[in-house]
């Protein structure tokens, strides 16, 4: 029996030339998430992450919040789907980076869009794989982690990914894990049990370590 922790990364750079990049928030999100888990005495017998730099970069603060030092298996099929990608199948063109609250309003309601397209094979997104092969990847992660781990393991990835595997693991529809998608904070936890035969969820999207005055404003969703 194990216990796989789930993070999405801190908070990156929405409308930035470079998205798949902490911000000076995401940075403490992740280093605050790490000083918690010491303070609880938490430790990992394996991690497992994405191959984003947002990724990367989540680990190092979480671990420099630990002070330990772990070398993570990196498994490309935790990379997050390309928004930009998805958002063009149905808005061909430049895409105008959001600025303005509605900018952002703007953008979430294409990409829901072009999610529910992507995933009911109505679009072919620009370099992205199948939906069915991005499911295939986040799957194949819980496989190997269920295969081949016990103890506690850490998964560091993306909003997507993660909804993936809840949704997978709830054995609900694609169209549920975007709204799974949607609300996932940045930083948050999810968890689940796990045994060779299945994951099973303990909890989802929780931010235990910003629960506190001090860092109410630290919470952010992109």
């Amino acid at each position: 029996m194990g216990q796989l922790f789930l993070v999405r990364h801190g908070q990156a750079s929405l409308g930035a030339t470079d998205y798949d990049q902490l911000s000076p928030l995401g940075d403490q999100q992740s280093r605050r998430l790490g000083e918690h888990w010491k303070a609880q005495g938490l430790t990992f017998d394996a991690v497992v992450t994405g191959a984003m730099k947002r990724h990367s970069q989540t680990l190092t603060g979480i671990q420099q919040g630990m002070g330990t030092q772990h070398e993570a298996l990196i498994w490309p099929g935790l990379n997050e789907y390309d928004a930009d990608a998805i958002i063009r199948t149905i808005l061909p063109g430049e895409l105008v980076k959001p600025t303005t609250p509605e900018g952002y309003k703007q953008h979430f309601r294409l990409l829901r869009d072009g999610l529910t397209q992507w995933m009911t094979g109505v679009v072919s997104p620009q370099g992205m794989p199948s939906y069915t092969e991005f499911v295939k990847g986040v799957t194949s992660a819980l496989d190997h982690i269920r295969a081949n781990c016990d103890g506690n393991v850490l998964l560091v990835s993306s909003g997507g990914p993660i909804a993936t595997a809840v949704a997978h693991v709830l054995r609900t529809s694609p169209e549920n894990s975007i709204e799974l998608n949607m609300r996932l904070r940045n930083s948050a936890v999810s968890e689940f049990s796990f045994n060779p035969k299945r994951h099973s969820l303990i909890s989802f999207n929780g931010l235990a370590h910003l629960e506190t005055p001090s860092h109410k404003d630290w919470i952010t969703f992109a």
